[in-house]
């Protein structure tokens, strides 16, 4: 959880957000209508709890290429790009969502994650000519839809997960100024139901210490499958070429007709037998009451879903599919 608190809190109406987003707005008053808003592509999303590194030096690109997920090296001034770490044993331990500007590697990540990705970084340096600092104190980031605009002075993210939209890396004493300019303000419950209707994962709500990339669809926008060797890869890349994950995410649109959202971890069952738990949930303008469920990956894909807690009302749910049930089976490995 973040401890960084907005000045844009102070904003007229708004309400804080609570549990992960704590520090920044849950809503300005109405948020179904501030979804619509960036629907049309218009305003802005404070998402300044996030936490910010830097990675500078002249070796980083080939130091990141070798220790994470993804392809850094040639990687161009200005290309956006996600990169996961992972355990001995492939499971998703920090997800990094960054963009190089030819002298530095910005990357933002949840709230709260800073000092333990920077802590594992530093001891992953070695020799390499790299300088890791976790700039969050004086960094922040916001969310717009639609491409920046040609006169954008801010440091851009435009990556395949950005929801149709781009993250700038403002200065913190600049947030102020910035919302004068670029209004109205969403809050991130908007930001959220876009989120979960993108099928996009966060780490920390829709998964588990247990997760593999090949389960959250991650494959091709945080995993590159054409690189050399990194920690985690051997789970990767036998799951992909041979097998079929035993999780998958999945789009769950809910029964509207109960009056509450189900909570991070509430059980996902068919029948009396648990397949499952709720990662995420909001409410979308159009769909109404989503979320991200991580399921086992033999539930029929036409079940029909129940979500129970304790104390709750059961609500049903149908599945929307993310990750391919029979994916592995489609693939070959090449020579």
């Amino acid at each position: 959880m973040s401890l960084t608190r907005s000045p844009l809190l102070d904003l007229p109406a708004a309400v804080e957000a609570d549990g992960l987003d704590a520090g920044v707005a849950a809503h300005y008053g109405t948020d179904l209508r501030e979804q619509r808003a960036l629907v049309a592509g218009k305003g802005f999303v404070d998402r300044s709890n996030r936490d910010v590194v830097t990675i500078s030096g002249p070796d980083r690109l080939t130091w990141l290429h070798a220790i994470t997920s993804q392809y850094f090296e040639g990687l161009q001034p200005g290309t956006s790009t996600t990169a996961l770490l992972l355990s001995p044993t492939g499971h998703v331990e920090h997800a990094m969502y960054g963009v190089d500007d030819g002298e530095t590697f910005w990357l933002h990540t949840e709230p709260g994650a800073a000092a333990a990705l920077v802590e594992w970084l530093q001891k992953m340096v070695f020799m390499s000519r790299v300088e890791i600092t976790d700039v969050t104190d004086s960094y922040a980031i916001v969310w717009r839809p639609g491409k920046p605009s040609a006169d954008t002075q801010a440091l851009v993210r435009a990556g395949g997960d950005s929801l149709g939209g781009h993250e700038l890396f403002l200065p913190r004493g600049d947030l102020q100024a910035f919302a004068e300019q670029a209004g109205p303000a969403a809050g991130i419950w908007a930001y959220e139901a876009l989120r979960i209707e993108a099928g996009a994962p966060r780490l920390g709500l829709d998964m588990d210490e247990r997760a593999i990339p090949n389960e959250l669809g991650w494959l091709g926008i945080g995993v590159h499958l054409d690189k050399g060797c990194y920690r985690g890869q051997e789970t990767v890349a036998r799951v992909h070429n041979l097998g079929r994950p035993p999780r998958r995410l999945v789009r769950l649109l809910l029964d509207g007709s109960v009056d509450h959202l189900p909570g991070h971890g509430y059980a996902v069952r068919v029948g009396e037998k648990q397949v499952g738990f709720i990662g995420s949930a909001a409410r979308h303008h159009e769909y109404g009451p989503i979320a991200l469920a991580l399921i086992k990956r033999n539930v029929d894909p036409e079940a029909v879903l129940e979500v129970v807690a304790e104390d709750q009302p059961t609500v049903t749910a149908t599945q929307e599919l993310l990750v391919d049930p029979e994916v592995g089976l489609h693939v070959r490995a090449r020579l």
